[in-house]
């Protein structure tokens, strides 16, 4: 076996130090990789509920009385006058007694 001589130690040495430095950088790319991939559902995400958002401000400017009426019976819990709210849990409970 040929003795190893200083200059044949010395490329070892870079090559492992170069494999290395790569494997290293890979990790590196494949880790901003992902957290890219993340970041591009996350906005894509957003983007939809810009658009839903968006949608419904133009159906609010248009000032139909149709959608008004039903935001403010779904989310405030508005009535017209001489209307009953009936609560379906309060039904389920009566029924059951």
């Amino acid at each position: 076996m040929k003795k190893l001589t200083f200059r044949n130690i010395i490329i070892m040495v870079l090559l492992s130090i170069f494999v290395f430095s790569y494997v290293r950088q890979r990790v590196a790319i494949n880790r901003i990789e992902k957290q890219l991939n993340e970041k591009q559902l996350q906005l894509d995400e957003i983007t939809k509920r810009n658009n839903r958002l968006s949608d419904e401000v133009e159906k609010i400017d248009s000032g139909s009385d149709e959608y008004l009426e039903k935001l403010a019976r779904e989310r405030l819990g508005m009535i017209k006058p001489g209307e009953k709210v009936i609560n379906s849990s309060e039904q389920t409970s009566n029924s059951e007694k």
